[in-house]
């Protein structure tokens, strides 16, 4: 028999305080306000902070929302939060007015952490919200807006100047006490909301520094770029924390410019974001060089990172660059796309097919790709629903009856459309609802315009389903040109002929100034199929 300790944030605080007191937290809150802090000095503010919060009536279990960009105070609720028992809900603050109030009043967020900056978004809607009693607005300089009515406003530092650092969390929590909340960014309907646990969040952070994974240590210099509000950042902050890793948080209205300041001024090691961070960093990187050489991996998920992307990054750049795999219902790692050892002889061109992949499936997790004939077989080629299992995957979304289709016996059913390589990486082809069925055949939009996006001339390419007559549904390709790039339509016809099956290419290719895109930077395909009249009258 073992000792039953459980799996919990605290420990994580601990940790740091014991064997990594002198290590650094660099935060950025303004264009001209940079912040260092300690560890020690980390984990004093952090247990200000739950005194400052219980003293304002945070009890076990109760909602606080936080509004706010990747910065220190924004850590520190990421701890103190949890470490008392409440639940910190991290509210995108890129969705739609309509879906912020939502997710709030859903909830049942009874505090809000608002950046000051942010607080001009969030009044307007506070009228609207059934259960928030108190605000408190984060910022450099202690300066309140006018309250609203019926809410009392706080400013985050006055109560931490006043709160006591001798704060003892509870020792009696259970590791299945809820942690966090997190909500999907939803492209229709309202969002779902994901609830985390003490035991999920530390498991989860524990495989982020598997060789394997990301192999996240204390060495390592960690700046993660996706916002904590989406997906507990990829996990990163939790981790850093726990393994004592120096963190970079970039703040408010960053640019690409500013990252790669940052990366080169702070010895950056690792990063994390969406392929259109990564795709803005090459275009600034390429006109203004900075020195890259601290990087040891580039991370990038969310959705398909193009294989020109990935070359630019690892053979331009010398930068490893790992595409990874999840959701906001899987906290969110399940898959890296890590070599095995038996590809250390392959060519970099068959290496690069599997690093655009969604990887290989992490410890403790499970995975299938199933269709209406069963599991499928390990070919590349045949298509079925990714399906997930583990625990630190969601089992339910938070009081909502959309549970029922997506979780089956013991699965997330993930809407993602996968096949398996031979060596076992998931290869994510389309989501359900983006797969084009054309004369009862499946046309994978990714692929599309993964082929289209390694055209020197192309910065991004989306792929929708058009009506058509006779064969229900055929390819449209929306593509934005570089600005130096020209490419006609022919063009990119004669290029796709090498890289897809004849019957795969587009019926049309029409040019667009931009890819709309979600909260979280991903291609929003349901605004451009809405606009397929209009783009049609192009051609």
């Amino acid at each position: 028999m073992m000792m039953d300790t459980p799996l919990l944030l605290t420990g994580f605080l601990e940790r740091a305080r014991r064997y990594y007191p002198n290590k650094m937290i660099v935060s950025r809150t303004s264009e001209t306000m940079i912040h260092r802090f300690t560890y020690t000095t980390y984990v004093e503010r952090t247990k200000r902070l739950a005194d400052a919060l219980t003293k304002l009536g945070m009890t076990k279990g109760m909602k606080v929302g936080s509004f706010a960009w990747n910065h220190h105070r924004h850590l520190e609720a990421y701890f103190a939060v949890p470490c008392t028992g409440a639940v910190l809900h991290m509210i995108n603050i890129r969705l739609a007015p309509e879906h912020i109030v939502y997710v709030i009043n859903h909830a049942e967020d009874e505090i809000l952490l608002v950046d000051s900056d942010l607080y001009t978004l969030m009044a307007p809607l506070v009228p609207q919200l059934t259960t928030v009693k108190k605000i408190v607005i984060m910022q450099d300089m202690p300066k309140l807006p006018p309250a609203p009515t019926g809410i009392t406003l706080y400013d985050y530092e006055t109560l931490l100047a006043e709160a006591s650092a001798a704060f003892t969390f509870p020792e009696d929590l259970d590791e299945n006490t809820p942690a966090g909340m997190c909500y999907t960014s939803a492209t229709t309907g309202m969002p779902k909301g994901v609830v985390y646990t003490h035991r999920s969040l530390v498991l989860h952070s524990m495989i982020s520094g598997l060789s394997d994974t990301l192999a996240l240590a204390e060495r390592d210099v960690v700046m993660p770029i996706v916002p904590m509000f989406h997906a507990n950042a990829w996990g990163l902050p939790f981790a850093a924390v726990n393994f004592g890793a120096t963190q970079v948080l970039p703040g408010p209205a960053f640019t690409p410019a500013l990252l790669l300041d940052l990366i080169e001024q702070e010895k950056v090691t690792i990063t994390a974001g969406v392929p259109t961070i990564w795709l803005g960093l090459v275009k600034e990187q390429d006109n203004a060089p900075r020195d890259l050489s601290s990087l040891r991996l580039v991370v990038s998920g969310g959705s398909a990172s193009p294989k020109g992307l990935i070359r630019k990054f690892e053979q331009d750049y010398g930068v490893p660059f790992l595409v990874g795999y999840g959701m906001t219902e899987t906290s969110p790692l399940v898959s890296v796309s890590n070599f095995k050892e038996e590809m250390d002889d392959w060519t970099y061109e068959d290496k690069l097919e599997l690093r655009a992949t969604q990887g290989l499936t992490t410890p403790l997790i499970e995975t299938r790709v199933i269709n209406q004939h069963g599991e499928v077989p390990w070919d590349n080629e045949t298509m079925g629903e990714l399906i997930i299992k583990g625990p630190w995957i969601a089992s339910g979304y938070y009081k909502d009856e959309r549970t029922a289709e997506a979780f089956q016996d013991g699965w997330l059913y993930t809407g993602d459309i996968a096949v398996m390589t031979p060596e076992g990486y998931i290869r994510i082809t389309d989501r359900t609802k983006d797969l084009i069925k054309s004369g009862g055949e499946w046309i994978s939009s990714v692929d599309l315009e993964n082929a289209l996006m390694t055209h020197p001339a192309v910065f991004e390419a989306a792929v929708v389903a058009m009506p058509h007559e006779k064969w229900q549904e055929r390819p449209l390709a929306c593509v934005v040109l570089k600005e130096e790039g020209a490419a006609t339509k022919e063009e990119l016809m004669a290029y796709l002929e090498q890289h897809v099956a004849k019957w795969w290419l587009p019926d049309e290719i029409v040019f667009i100034d931009e890819v709309p895109k979600t909260s979280v930077g991903k291609f929003l395909k349901a605004k451009i199929r809405d606009n397929i009249a209009t783009y049609l009258d192009q051609v």
